[in-house]
């Protein structure tokens, strides 16, 4: 594919942050390389049939002065990330780092190990799990601690241990309260266009090298590989609470709608080490992520920061987490924690001032700048969160999507309000020849939102749509955010070379068959066909049988309604099957055993003909 050099303006901007960020602080490298004993011999990790789930060597060109095409603040984020292989953090904990999006940590307990957060897919934690053996010895797990309810610290948990091993005992899996809810749905109810736009988000489709693909800050990007999960055994509700596991005692912390809605933190006294979960990494994190997910509350964030420092600070020496590297040091873990509490209640804070100044959040994002001790930190940078569109995501917990100004209130939908701009302009050629001038100029933002309406104007337009990609690769370029120069590079594919849909999808058979009734039947209630079923008045009771729970459902007015309740004989239809065998019927399959029907079993096709489910390729860049 081709691709364009870097534009003056990039440069400029590249040479400015390289006057003035701390380039010559390099204490984060020998914190990343602290404790190496090794790593895979071959970097590529495959699945059963061969395929390749993750190469740690993709990024070995990450290395060096950065080039020209990459923001050199995320340059030096991604040589930090790249890195992997098998890690001590202190005797008796180990972390392996650079095999995923996320890092697994291993405890050692008196007789076996104590897993925390196995990575996103069952090959990446099989791996790691292999290279901790190879270096620490054969120790069976006895324990498996998920901190948080996000598929990169449990999707990979069949890869360490099996379902049998849970069953009989030998395995406790410990969680957060309300962990398995927010697992299954926030990968089920708007998953479809979330794993849609995490493509863009992870760059998966962008090939790895100085003009493609060079890191999410996070981590590099996400495994592709079989997502599993696990009912949790023991889970933890209060802050305070401790367990003792293996002859290890944890002390947690309770964060709920922190980083995620189900999230905790835990103290090892006899390690002095504290595990912060995902909300003390070295970056900027989200507060509203790009590919789409409820809004996270920095408030409480800042505050269960300020929580840790005091329960723990004076009985930690050294700090890790499930993302990034570790911090040793007792002054150092306090500073770390408390810059990272101090960037989330400054932006809470100031964005609340503005908008109480009657500033909307794109004028808010523009204007906030944070004090120079937070600018200069490196573990607040925006590499997988931005100031920009956090401060956005902030206006919007606090006041929604409008603004208040009555003229944006209703505008017209993007491809109309395209059409009539691009006719106002004085055509198509005139908006391209005006977004050129800007492209030259190095107005970059007003180049994107001239063409973004030239093209969905006329979305055949070769002109228009070459010159946007050519843009968002500038805009990328430009990037110290991960996620914005993927974002910005995957819309710059897709104009050149098609759609590449969904490349990697969460909502996974073995997460779909952990929804509750409620959550399975919800799950339905969205995939209706409003208008196809206004005219439908159907109920059925329906039984799930593993569970024995029956509810009671019902569809009238294109809504689809269940309540707990005993079957009744009155019923025109009652169905008795396994979770799992309901979500064969409803994705069609009418013809395997499972289900016994009582009654008139046309009510349950009709309800499976009109529904509706998401489409995983939808166009982004186009209308």
């Amino acid at each position: 594919m081709h691709h364009h050099d870097a534009e003056a303006s990039i440069l400029d901007a590249h040479a400015a942050a390289l006057r003035q960020l701390p380039f010559d602080d390099e204490t984060d490298f020998a914190a990343a390389d602290r404790g190496f004993l090794g790593t895979l011999d071959d970097p590529v990790i495959r699945d059963d049939a061969g395929g390749i789930v993750w190469d740690a060597g993709a990024y070995d060109f990450v290395q060096g002065d950065a080039p020209s095409t990459v923001h050199p603040s995320l340059w030096r984020q991604s040589k930090l990330v790249a890195r992997h292989g098998l890690f001590e953090v202190v005797e008796g904990i180990y972390q392996v780092r650079g095999f995923d999006l996320s890092v697994v940590s291993f405890i050692e307990g008196r007789t076996g190990v104590i897993v925390v957060d196995p990575l996103l897919v069952a090959e990446t934690a099989r791996a790691a799990w292999e290279l901790y053996r190879r270096h620490r010895g054969d120790r069976p797990v006895v324990a498996v601690i998920h901190t948080h309810s996000h598929v990169d610290h449990f999707g990979g948990v069949l890869g360490i241990v099996s379902q049998e091993q849970v069953d009989a005992g030998e395995v406790q899996v410990i969680a957060p309260e309300g962990y398995l809810e927010h697992a299954v749905s926030e990968n089920v109810y708007a998953g479809t266009a979330m794993s849609r736009r995490s493509g863009y988000m992870y760059g998966a489709a962008l090939e790895r090298g100085p003009h493609g693909q060079v890191g999410a800050g996070l981590g590099q990007t996400t495994a592709r590989g079989q997502i599993g999960i696990v009912v949790p055994t023991i889970l933890v509700g209060e802050t305070g609470e401790t367990l003792t596991l293996d002859g290890v005692e944890f002390e947690f912390q309770m964060a709920p709608g922190t980083e995620a809605p189900a999230e905790m933190h835990f103290h090892l006294p006899q390690f002095r080490a504290l595990c912060m979960a995902e909300n003390a990494t070295h970056t900027l994190h989200n507060l509203i992520t790009l590919r789409g997910a409820l809004i996270r509350d920095p408030h409480v964030w800042s505050q269960y920061l300020t929580e840790a420092i005091e329960r723990y600070g004076d009985r930690t020496d050294v700090l890790f987490a499930s993302h990034h590297w570790p911090t040793w040091g007792q002054d150092e873990v306090r500073e770390f924690l408390s810059v990272q509490r101090d960037v989330y209640a400054y932006l809470h804070d100031q964005t609340l001032r503005l908008l109480n100044k009657g500033m909307n959040g794109a004028e808010i994002a523009e204007a906030i700048e944070l004090p120079p001790a937070l600018e200069n930190s490196w573990s607040t940078r925006g590499y997988y969160g931005s100031v920009s569109h956090n401060v956005k995501g902030i206006y919007q917990r606090y006041m929604g999507w409008f603004d208040g100004n009555p003229a944006r209130l209703w505008p017209h939908p993007p491809q109309a309000l395209a059409t009539r701009y691009v006719e106002a302009i004085g055509g198509a050629a005139r908006v391209v020849e005006l977004a050129r001038q800007a492209y030259e100029a190095g107005d970059l933002r007003w180049a994107a939102t001239l063409l973004d309406h030239a093209v969905f104007a006329d979305p055949d337009d070769a002109a228009a749509r070459e010159l946007l990609a050519a843009t968002f690769e500038q805009l990328a370029y430009g990037a110290e955010n991960g996620p914005w120069r993927n974002f910005f590079l995957s819309g710059a594919k897709e104009l050149r070379d098609g759609g590449f849909g969904t490349p990697v999808s969460a909502n996974a058979g073995a997460v779909m068959a952990q929804l509750t009734p409620e959550q399975l039947l919800d799950a339905i209630a969205i995939t209706v066909d409003g208008p196809r079923a206004w005219h439908l008045d159907l109920a059925f009771d329906i039984t799930f049988t593993e569970l024995g729970r029956s509810l009671h459902v019902t569809l009238r007015n294109g809504v689809l309604i269940y309540v707990e309740r005993r079957p009744s004989p009155e019923s025109p239809l009652h169905v008795r099957l396994t979770v799992r065998r309901f979500l064969g019927l409803v994705r069609g399959d009418t013809a395997s055993p499972g289900v016994v029907m009582d009654g008139d079993g046309s009510i349950l096709s009709t309800l499976v003909g009109v529904l509706d489910p998401g489409d995983p390729d939808f166009d982004i860049v186009l209308p």
